[in-house]
């Protein structure tokens, strides 16, 4: 199996961290989690116009896919830049749209960047269903147009802004065949690119912080902490990329319990060698520390995960 990006991928991976760099995503995630969601609506659309939306919807609906492989390395740099919104949700229910007979209804909108959709999934809250403009309620009952959201509230991360969806609403299909994949394998890429991240940042910050006259990051046991860290991600990358190629449940849970442990470690280690400032929310640090741990139990429990792969060894 070739887990190697050729350059196309490469090049649309770098294309996305210059356009994310340059729109200064941290003052973007602070103004979401306030409830002013105008900078992250047009990074949405920046973010479209650059096909990501369009990597999960197929061809035939004006989209360029399904391209697995690109929609992970894609989430790779949107965590990264740690981009607020129903990303994962929205590429999800492109997914399961496809498999519709309402496909034409609705993917070309959110290919094109016009249709912004939360997903909640046997009863747990969508994600900003008050700025989505399309909600769907995925059950045993199967995959429903829920009519509304009802009040926001926040967890952990404040820019992941909760809402329950209304009960009641228009049937578009019956429960589709394994329907956490492409929401498990978002999610695991998207917490491979805050664990890389975190882990960038915090290899800066001990190179620049002293004790005794010399930098911290010099110290064995610093060292140490940021090669667990490393190599956990490392370890992480090519699960994420084999997941995306093979596209089965027992390999894409597997990508997601190993990303989002590597993201949660790397996390521990930056919060630990930052010292006071890891705690501070002012310090940006703390938009992709709090991430790192609510994407850890979002779309399956790391043990939820883990009995996927047992029980389909």
């Amino acid at each position: 199996m070739r887990f190697r990006l050729d350059d196309q991928q490469r090049d649309f991976a770098a294309s996305l961290h210059a356009m994310l760099t340059a729109a200064g995503t941290p003052s973007v995630i602070r103004d979401w989690s306030r409830g002013d969601p105008a900078g992250g609506r047009a990074l949405w659309s920046r973010i479209a116009q650059a096909g990501v939306f369009a990597l999960a919807v197929p061809e035939e609906y004006e989209g360029l896919g399904p391209r697995p492989v690109e929609v992970a390395v894609a989430f790779v740099e949107l965590g990264r830049h740690a981009v607020p919104g129903p990303l994962v949700e929205t590429v999800t229910a492109a997914a399961l749209l496809a498999r519709t007979p309402h496909a034409k209804r609705f993917l070309p909108g959110i290919a094109a960047g016009e249709t912004m959709a939360t997903l909640a999934y046997d009863g747990v809250p969508a994600l900003d269903g008050d700025v989505a403009t399309l909600h769907l309620s995925l059950s045993a009952d199967g995959l429903r147009l829920a009519p509304g959201a009802g009040p926001v509230r926040t967890g952990l991360d404040p820019a992941r802004r909760l809402t329950a969806l209304l009960p009641g609403g228009e049937l578009l299909t019956p429960a589709p065949a394994s329907p956490l994949l492409w929401a498990r394998l978002a999610t695991a890429a998207q917490a491979l690119g805050v664990g890389l991240t975190l882990l960038e940042r915090t290899v800066a910050h001990v190179g620049r912080r002293t004790q005794f006259g010399v930098p911290i990051g010099s110290f064995q046991a610093v060292k140490h902490r940021l090669a667990d860290a490393k190599i956990a991600l490392e370890f992480a990358r090519p699960l994420v990329l084999g997941a995306a190629l093979t596209m089965t449940a027992a390999d894409v849970a597997a990508a997601k319990v190993s990303a989002c442990e590597a993201a949660y470690t790397t996390a521990r280690a930056a919060l630990h060698l930052h010292g006071a400032l890891g705690y501070t929310a002012e310090h940006d640090l703390s938009l992709w520390l709090t991430k790192a741990q609510s994407l850890r139990h979002s779309w399956g429990t790391p043990q939820a995960c883990r009995t996927t792969v047992l029980d389909t060894a």
